[in-house]
């Protein structure tokens, strides 16, 4: 069992940054896909990036703006998102799973409760 918790959201302006953080807990951190998703209002959940042992992963709407990182020794994930845009503003989620990088949902077996994130224009 993974129990996983998401800070570092809040209001900022377009074209700010913010880091999100997930802190897992568990001893086997290292050995799980990790996955960040966004829900925005009235959208279905998004895939918005993921990092594995064979490497990380971006949607298109992330390239060049987010990265994903992690610290295994502090059982912490990261996301850091430069350039923010108003379409960026959602609930964001992290995730984790015993695979290999996947950007579908409901591959990954625990989540976060989320964190808002709203950019203003």
């Amino acid at each position: 069992q993974v129990h996983l918790v998401e800070s570092g959201g809040g209001l900022v302006q377009a074209g700010g940054s913010l880091r999100l953080s997930c802190v897992a807990s568990g001893r086997t951190f290292s050995t799980y896909t990790m996955g960040w998703f966004r829900q925005a209002p009235g959208k279905d959940r998004e895939f918005v990036a993921a990092l594995g042992w064979s490497g990380s992963r971006y949607a298109d709407s992330a390239k060049g703006r987010f990265t994903i990182s992690r610290d295994n020794a502090k059982n912490t994930m990261y996301l850091q998102m430069n350039s923010l845009k108003p379409e960026d503003t959602a609930v964001y989620y992290c995730a984790a799973r015993g695979g290999s990088i996947a950007t579908r949902g409901d591959a990954y077996d625990y989540w976060g409760q989320g964190t808002q994130v709203t950019v203003s224009s």
